[in-house]
């Protein structure tokens, strides 16, 4: 049986924390889920990852739990889209994924291998065809989406300094705060 820790929590673990829910959230998941996950990761309690996370971490990354929820509803409705036949306009496809005649000698592949004649498509063979196409679009990202992320990047990047700059700060305090305790005991003493 592994041991509770009840020690105080680092900065490492409060990430980890944070990271493991945010993508709980992400993937539509519970926030209990995460908190067991992480628990079981660090050794702690999911009870103790839930009180840390509504004690202390949240507040700090409220905008990251707007924008995973808002993945979270974006996949969802990427989903949903999938199952529904889109027009493609020109912009967004710069060049053919698969030809009709690929298409035709994939589909007379097909019948040679089962020995069979057809003039028709089968559902087989279109669904081969869709998740083939499926897969190379997968990875193509809209050059509005890359400019928003950069945006969205540049952003974090001046958030990072200024927590940064507040950890300096309070370390700093912290120091001095250390440094008039020591001399008040000396004193006492």
């Amino acid at each position: 049986m592994t041991t509770i820790r009840q020690d105080a929590w680092s900065t490492d673990e409060d990430l980890i924390l944070a990271e493991v829910v945010l993508r709980h959230i992400r993937e539509g998941s519970t926030q209990l889920s995460a908190f067991e996950e992480v628990g079981e990761r660090l050794s702690r309690t999911s009870a103790a990852c839930g009180f840390r996370w509504n004690s202390a971490i949240r507040k700090k990354y409220e905008s990251a739990i707007a924008l995973a929820k808002k993945q979270r509803s974006k996949g969802k409705k990427q989903l949903f889209e999938k199952t529904e036949w889109l027009e493609e306009s020109s912009e967004e496809v710069t060049e053919p994924v698969a030809t009709l005649p690929e298409v035709r000698e994939d589909i007379q592949e097909k019948v040679e291998k089962n020995g069979k004649e057809t003039s028709s498509i089968t559902m087989e063979t279109v669904l081969s065809f869709l998740s083939n196409y499926h897969e190379s679009m997968k990875n193509r990202i809209p050059t509005e989406e890359i400019e928003k992320l950069k945006i969205e990047n540049a952003k974090l990047q001046e958030e990072l300094e200024k927590v940064k700059e507040e950890k300096k700060v309070m370390t700093e305090d912290y120091r001095a705060l250390l440094s008039i305790m020591d001399r008040a005991r000396k004193l006492s003493i």
